[in-house]
């Protein structure tokens, strides 16, 4: 088990609540969270140690308005750009499930260079962001589960078709959350795309 730590970041006049694990100064992977979910997800789900003891420093954060992070004026877009910049975070993996695969996917169009990769693991607001998708040129994951009936497997076939460096993994059977419902093969999944991207 790696050492997980619980710190709160001032953020532009917002204060962010985050989860970190893992050695400063090592490749750095951020996490997001769905709708329903906070970064304490990660920490229950084994993923933040299964990233540190990879080698990774691990980043979870609660976006505003969730988990222990109070509500914010600000875009999350904006509010996960001046995160990293407070925070000194650049060329970082980014994870976005669900709604937070919205976060990642306008963040990357946005703000691509501060990329190294995107996962993305059954995104919302794909077709709405459609047309900018041709700007992400990071190497990116897209995990999916087969019977997603939130985020069709048809939008992931749009991110497929329009993301320039991708590969795609599908959770036979998995729901909306796949990643919860088949934490195994999510972190074989993860493990593969890291270090071979």
């Amino acid at each position: 088990m790696s050492h997980i730590i619980s710190n709160i970041v001032n953020v532009d006049g917002c204060t962010l609540h985050y989860l970190e694990a893992g050695e400063r100064g090592q490749k750095t992977i951020v996490l997001l969270h769905g709708m329903k979910f906070k970064a304490e997800t990660w920490q229950e789900l084994g993923t933040m140690d299964f990233l540190a003891n990879q080698g990774f420093r691990v980043v979870a954060v609660d976006m505003p308005g969730f988990g222990q992070s109070p509500e914010c004026e600000k875009t999350p877009v904006e509010m996960l750009h001046a995160f990293l910049d407070v925070m000194s975070l650049s060329q970082v993996t980014l994870i976005g499930p669900s709604m937070g695969g919205k976060i990642a996917i306008e963040f990357a169009i946005a703000h691509g260079a501060g990329l190294s990769a995107l996962v993305l693991v059954g995104a919302v607001g794909v077709e709405e962001n459609r047309s900018g998708l041709a700007r992400v040129q990071v190497p990116t994951l897209i995990v999916w589960g087969g019977e997603d009936a939130v985020s069709p497997l048809a939008m992931s076939d749009i991110l497929v078709e329009e993301l320039a460096d991708n590969r795609r993994v599908i959770l036979d059977g998995a729901p909306h959350p796949c990643y919860l419902d088949q934490p195994n093969q999510w972190h074989d999944a993860l493990k593969k795309f890291l270090l071979n991207k």
